[in-house]
């Protein structure tokens, strides 16, 4: 049951806007269930989807205060992840994901719509004690590529001697790091998103577990009703078909999938899965899937399984 003390994501949105850090990564972990829901819809199973959430949660990080519905911060967010990935599909571009993060170094005199949410917000020193965290390695190239005047991939791999590849990649693993430490804040506050992450990770490993016994628990059985629907690349077309066959299928294969991340709010539960084919396994699964749940009062309606987007 939901704590009655739980804040509302309009409360969370505001308070965000009034400069509460903890408060927008409490509103990330609580949808960041969706959020990677909308990002596998459009680019599959992979990093590709990780990389929008993470950008997602930066943009929200410099643009909570353009939120004008504050109860609707879900959709807003959202629409921040499609929109990345849209970007994303259309064209590759040379951008490490922190866009606008560079106006924090102008002066103060200087007009600048970040500049100005930032101060307004006091999330300025949070970016900084963000950046501080990070290995040298990482903050150097992060710095030099939002916060000086050394700019392109180019200037910095000859500023730090290191080829254009290497600057891509410690960029990447620079965003992905500040985006952990926004999402973190969850952790210094009581919520329910946490609650709700344990308790499917326990269903997790019970649901794998029974899965390789070949008998489920009653409590997880009940998770996974007769009306449950599993769509997508593993359904049939034209039939309605419960994802316990495929389960069963797998099992005898010899398949194993093993856990590796949970993420969970009220109706969307996603399960990240590492996976062990059998000795010459003839078609064997890929590496990693996830498993995409849609809830409804716990049980499982529909599940999708989401396999990695094949290189583009």
């Amino acid at each position: 049951m939901m704590p009655l003390t739980s804040p509302t994501d309009e409360e969370l949105t505001r308070r965000a806007q009034a400069g509460e850090t903890g408060a927008l990564g409490l509103l990330l972990a609580r949808h960041q269930a969706p959020m990677r829901a909308v990002a596998m819809s459009l680019l599959g199973y992979g990093p590709d989807a990780e990389d929008v959430v993470q950008d997602a949660a930066l943009t929200a990080l410099r643009r909570i205060g353009d939120v004008r519905d504050p109860a609707a911060v879900g959709p807003w967010l959202r629409a921040v992840v499609r929109n990345a990935a849209r970007m994303r599909l259309r064209v590759a571009r040379e951008t490490p994901g922190l866009e606008g993060l560079d106006h924090l170094h102008r002066c103060d005199h200087e007009p600048s719509h970040p500049e100005r949410v930032v101060e307004q917000h006091a999330m300025r020193d949070w970016i900084w004690d963000a950046v501080e965290e990070l290995p040298e390695q990482l903050r150097l190239v992060l710095m030099l590529r939002h916060f000086s005047g050394i700019t392109s991939y180019q200037e910095i791999a000859a500023a730090c001697e290191i080829p254009v590849g290497t600057v891509r990649s410690r960029l990447n693993q620079a965003r992905a790091k500040l985006a952990q430490v926004l999402l973190s804040t969850a952790a210094q506050a009581h919520d329910d998103a946490s609650a709700l992450t344990e308790g499917s990770r326990q269903e997790a490993l019970e649901t794998l577990e029974g899965a390789a016994r070949g008998n489920l628990p009653r409590e997880i059985a009940e998770l996974w009703p007769a009306e449950t629907e599993l769509v997508g690349a593993l359904s049939r077309t034209g039939e309605r078909t419960h994802p316990f066959p495929a389960m069963r299928q797998n099992r005898e294969s010899g398949v194993r999938q093993h856990l590796r991340h949970v993420v969970a709010s009220r109706d969307i539960t996603i399960w990240e899965m590492d996976v062990i084919n059998p000795v010459g396994a003839v078609s064997p699964c890929p590496p990693t899937l996830a498993w995409l749940m849609f809830r409804r009062d716990r049980r499982v309606q529909r599940l999708r399984v989401v396999f990695p987007e094949p290189p583009r």
